[in-house]
């Protein structure tokens, strides 16, 4: 939740999150974003739906 905000892209999201976690995959980036949607989805409804798009996207897309 720290590195995401309403109008990120997902490849935004993804050099976000690689900038604090250089070593996380694509999938781990995704499963990360699950788990901050389901933790904190009443917190900030922009960014729960940020996350929540790119988290499907990256899911049926099945790359890592």
């Amino acid at each position: 939740m720290r590195v995401v905000t309403p109008d990120m892209a997902p490849k935004q999201l993804i050099k976000a999150a690689r900038k604090e976690h250089p070593n996380a995959s694509k999938k781990d980036i995704a499963r990360a974003a699950f788990f901050s949607i389901i933790a904190n989805a009443e917190e900030d409804h922009g960014k729960a739906r940020n996350l929540q798009a790119f988290a499907i996207a990256e899911r049926v897309d099945g790359t890592s």
